[in-house]
């Protein structure tokens, strides 16, 4: 079945959902986006996701052309006309079209569209025996050059870092900053463990302030854990007791090896196995 796509107010088919060669999202990645999960028919944390898209539009001076109300009921709407029951939404908003040259300011109006599709998790398998990661030689932006909070559609420092980590046969790559501290992983947020202490790192050491990251920290403190937001070096993640990862799409992932550094036993540890069966119960509101 073909999907309706929500484009210039009004949901159309997928073979009609197009943009102009000359948008500048297009042409220059300008834009801003949000990916996020629906969970048994119900859009997960949307307010948290429209407030962040609102958020990264005014900092690059992009205007959002909906309301955050009518944004969210045609979020809604289009979950409902693709019959979407557990899936993923990717919401868009562009520039728009301009000319060849950089200049923003002249613009026609901006674009917005929203998909909403199933997604390609990672297998059940890789849950259950961990993951296994390498550091990206790919440094991670400047937060000068571009805040981290921003969730921009200029993705090509985590693409380079992705394939870093394809190059080397795993899924994910641990991105450093100029400082040589931790920033994220290409695609996700970054949490040790150690002596029972959570330790992930903070925003401004060039990671996103993660939705799934936000729910996992207030997860975490209600299970009477210690969560503490500190710059990582690499020798942290080497001598980490537990290492896992999450994301909108990821959820919570453990990691069992970094660098070929096995990470504690080899398996995702109790304190990650915890939060992912909180995580899995917070987000669909049934047991594991």
């Amino acid at each position: 079945m073909a999907l309706k796509i929500w484009l210039d107010g009004k949901l159309v088919d997928q073979e009609e959902a197009k943009i102009s060669v000359f948008d500048h999202g297009l042409l220059y990645g300008d834009g801003v986006f949000e990916g996020i999960r629906v969970y048994n028919g119900r859009v997960f944390e949307l307010e948290a996701h429209i407030k962040r898209l609102y958020e990264s539009a005014k900092v690059i001076r992009l205007v959002v052309p909906m309301s955050r109300s009518k944004l969210i009921g045609a979020v809604e709407k289009t979950v409902e006309a693709n019959a979407v029951i557990d899936g993923y939404i990717r919401l868009v908003v562009t520039r728009g079209t301009g000319t060849l040259g950089l200049n923003p300011l002249i613009c026609e109006n901006s674009k917005l569209f929203i998909i909403a599709d199933n997604i390609q998790l990672y297998p059940e398998e890789l849950y259950e025996k961990g993951m296994k990661v390498v550091s990206a030689t790919t440094v991670r932006n400047h937060p000068l050059a571009i805040p981290p909070q921003v969730k921009s559609l200029n993705y090509l420092n985590n693409i380079l870092a992705k394939i870093e980590a394809l190059d080397n046969d795993v899924p994910e790559a641990i991105m450093y900053n100029h400082e040589g501290y931790v920033a994220e992983a290409t695609g996700d947020n970054v949490f040790i463990v150690r002596d029972g202490v959570i330790y992930t790192p903070p925003a401004e050491a060039g990671s996103l302030e993660g939705i799934t990251r936000g729910i996992v920290i207030k997860l975490a403190k209600e299970e009477g854990l210690e969560v503490v937001e500190k710059n990582l070096t690499r020798f942290d993640l080497y001598i980490c007791d537990e290492f896992f990862l999450t994301g909108t799409a990821a959820e919570v992932i453990g990691i069992v090896e970094i660098d070929g550094r096995v990470i504690g036993d080899g398996k995702p540890g109790p304190v990650t196995r915890l939060l992912r069966k909180k995580f899995f119960e917070y987000a669909h509101g049934k047991k594991l």
